[in-house]
C-alpha cells in the first residue's frame, strides 16, 4: 500500500483571488478532498501536514519542513495536495523537489484539481508552466499590495505599526498623528540643545541622568506591543546617541510625513533594502508639529557638518569650518597654559594646521590664536551685512531663484526620463515572460530563446545603469537645491552681531581658509568661503 502525506496550505494572499473557489476555501476543505481522494485510491495517509497562514513562497513553513523531511527519510512516497500551488508558488522550490528530490527519493507528487502527477513524464511541462505563472500570480500580488500602500502613504495615510515618539494614533483615525504632550517637551529640548551646540552624548547624559524613559521603554510603559529585537528592556534601556540621530533626522517631527524608505527585496526574500530617495512617500504639512522650522533647518545644517564635541561635550563655535590654504587639511584645535601679567597661568586656545603637527606633511607651522580668528570672523560676517544693501539683495535674490529654476527643469526632464525607461522595463519583462511560453510550448527552439534571451539581458542592464545613473543625478541635484538658501531672508534678520554662536557660524560660513605666517610681515591671509553664494 502506498504511503502518503497529505499536504494543505492556505494564507492571506488566497483572500485577493476574485474567486476563492479557484484555488481553495479553507484547510478543513482541503483535508476532507485530500482524504477522500486517498480513500478511493485505496492509499494509507500517514500523516497530515497543514500549515495556516503562509505564503507559497520560499520554504518558511513548520509542516512544509516536516513533510520534505519525511519524505526524505522514506516515511512517505507520495504527496498529495489539492493543487500544485499548495504545495508551493515558488518555481525554484517546485523544480527543487518535484523534478529532482522526490525523484532522488522515490517520491511521487500528485495534485487533485489540476492534474499534476510527477509518474507522468507528459505533463511535465504543464507543470513546470502551472509553476511559472503560480510564481508570476506571487509577483503580481505582491507588486499589488505594495502598490495599495504606497497610495495609502501618498495621500497621507500614516501606515506604520507604531507613532514615533512624540506622536500617537489619533484614537478617531489610526492613520493619523496626533502630537503626545506628555513626551513632546522631552523631543524639543534634543532639537534646542543639539541646535545650540551639544553632542548626542551630552544630551543622552542629561535625559539618562534624570531617569527620562526612552522610546522602547516609554512605549512599553503606555502598553504598547512594540518589541525591539535583540534588546535587554530590564538591563539597557537607556538613550544612547544613535537614538539621538535618528530623532533629529525625523521629518515627523517637523509636521512631515516621510514613509517608503525600505523594502523587502522580493516577495520570496524578506530582508528589507533601501529605497532610493526620489521613491520616497513624502508628505508635507501631514500634521501638527513637534519643531519649528527655524530650529529643524538649523539642526538639519549642523548634521551636515557634525563635529566631534570636546571633553565637556560642547562643540566649539568654529569647529570643522577652519582649513589650512597650504594642504587643504583642517586644523586642530588644542589649548596651552599661558602665563599672563601678575604671573596668572590661564589657558588659551590655538589652531594648527593638521597637516603639519600630527602628518609633517605642510610649512603652514605656525598656530594661530582661536580668539583672533573668531574676531576676524565676526568682524567679517559684519562687514558683509553691512555691504548688503537692498539693492544687492534683489539682484542676489533673483539668482538664487535663477538656480532653484534650473535645478526643477533638471529634475523634471530626469524624473520623465526615469519613468520611460522604468516602463521600457516593464515591457521588456513582459517580453521575457512570453519568450519563455513560447520556449516552453515548443514554439521556438532552446537555441534560439538563448540568442533572444542574451539581447533581453543586455537591453535590460542598459536600461538599469541608466537608472543608476539617473538616481545619483536626482540625488544630487536635489542636495543641491535643499542646500540653496534664500539669502534675502537670512542677511535680513541679521542687522549687527555682538557675539558669535555655532548657529550663526553654520548659517554664513561654509570654510575658513588660514593661509601660512609671513616672516616679514607677520601677517597671514584668512580667506572666508561663504554659505550664501556671494
Amino acid at each position: 500500500m502506498e504511503k502518503v502525506g497529505v499536504y494543505c496550505r492556505l494564507s492571506d494572499e488566497d483572500r485577493y483571488k476574485k474567486n476563492k473557489n479557484d484555488d481553495s476555501e479553507s484547510i478543513a476543505n482541503q483535508k476532507s478532498m485530500l482524504l477522500k481522494y486517498a480513500l478511493d485510491q485505496d492509499w494509507e495517509v500517514v500523516d497530515i501536514y497543514s500549515d495556516d497562514d503562509y505564503s507559497g513562497a520560499g520554504v518558511e513553513r513548520p509542516d512544509f519542513n516536516r513533510l520534505i523531511n519525511d519524505c526524505e527519510n522514506g516515511r512517505i512516497n507520495i504527496v498529495l495536495c489539492k493543487t500544485q500551488s499548495r504545495f508551493s508558488r515558488d518555481m525554484e522550490v517546485i523544480e527543487r523537489y518535484l523534478h529532482n528530490k522526490f525523484i532522488e527519493w522515490g517520491v511521487r507528487f500528485v495534485s487533485i484539481v489540476d492534474n499534476a502527477d510527477t509518474n507522468n513524464e507528459a505533463n511535465k511541462k504543464s507543470r513546470q508552466i502551472n509553476g511559472l505563472v503560480n510564481e508570476w500570480y506571487l509577483e503580481d500580488l505582491s507588486n499589488n499590495v505594495k502598490k495599495s500602500l504606497k497610495n495609502k502613504r501618498d495621500d497621507g495615510l500614516f501606515m506604520g505599526s507604531f507613532a514615533p515618539y512624540g506622536y500617537m494614533k489619533d484614537p478617531n483615525d489610526k492613520h493619523k498623528l496626533i502630537i503626545d504632550e506628555n513626551v513632546a517637551p522631552i523631543v524639543r529640548e534634543i532639537f534646542e540643545k543639539y541646535k545650540n551646540g551639544l553632542g548626542y552624548h551630552r544630551i543622552c547624559a542629561s535625559l539618562n541622568e534624570r531617569k527620562i524613559l526612552c522610546p522602547s521603554l516609554y512605549k512599553k510603559s503606555i502598553g504598547s506591543n512594540f518589541v525591539c529585537c535583540n534588546f535587554d528592556y530590564d538591563t539597557t534601556g537607556i538613550w544612547t546617541p544613535d537614538t539621538i540621530a535618528t530623532m533629529l533626522r525625523n521629518e515627523t517631527y517637523m509636521g512631515n510625513l516621510v514613509q517608503g524608505k525600505r523594502t523587502n527585496i522580493s516577495y520570496k526574500n524578506h530582508k528589507s533594502k533601501s529605497v532610493p530617495k526620489s521613491e520616497w512617500s513624502v508628505t508635507e504639512n501631514a500634521h501638527e508639529p513637534i519643531v519649528d522650522n527655524e530650529t529643524w533647518y538649523l539642526v538639519q545644517r549642523r548634521l551636515k557638518n557634525h563635529h566631534r564635541p570636546a571633553k565637556d561635550g560642547k562643540v566649539h563655535i568654529l569647529s570643522s569650518k577652519v582649513y589650512c590654504a597650504e594642504c587643504g587639511r583642517i586644523f586642530m584645535r588644542n589649548q596651552c597654559n599661558i602665563k599672563c601679567a601678575g604671573g596668572v597661568m590661564e589657558k588659551r586656545a590655538y589652531l594648527q594646521c593638521k597637516g603639519n603637527k600630527k602628518y609633517h606633511t605642510c610649512d603652514n607651522n605656525k598656530s594661530i590664536r582661536y580668539d583672533i580668528i573668531e574676531q576676524y570672523v565676526l568682524d567679517a560676517i559684519n562687514g558683509l551685512l553691512k555691504k548688503c544693501n537692498q539693492k544687492l539683495l534683489k539682484e542676489e535674490f533673483n539668482e538664487t531663484l535663477e538656480r532653484q529654476n534650473r535645478q526643477d527643469t533638471l529634475i523634471t526632464n530626469l524624473n520623465k526620463e526615469k519613468a520611460n525607461l522604468e516602463k521600457k522595463l516593464n515591457e521588456s519583462k513582459l517580453y521575457f515572460k512570453n519568450l519563455y511560453m513560447d520556449k516552453m510550448k515548443g514554439i521556438i527552439s532552446e537555441e534560439d530563446f538563448s540568442m533572444l534571451r542574451e539581447e533581453y539581458t543586455k537591453d535590460v542592464e542598459s536600461y538599469q545603469t541608466r537608472l543608476e545613473d539617473i538616481e545619483k543625478q536626482l540625488d544630487e541635484t536635489e542636495t543641491r537645491k535643499e542646500n540653496s538658501k534664500d539669502i534675502e531672508s537670512i542677511l535680513k534678520k541679521y542687522k549687527k552681531i555682538d557675539k558669535l554662536t555655532r548657529i550663526i557660524v553654520d548659517e554664513f560660513i561654509e570654510k575658513i581658509y588660514v593661509g601660512a605666517l609671513d616672516k616679514d610681515t607677520k601677517t597671514r591671509e584668512i580667506k572666508i568661503e561663504w554659505n550664501l553664494d556671494l
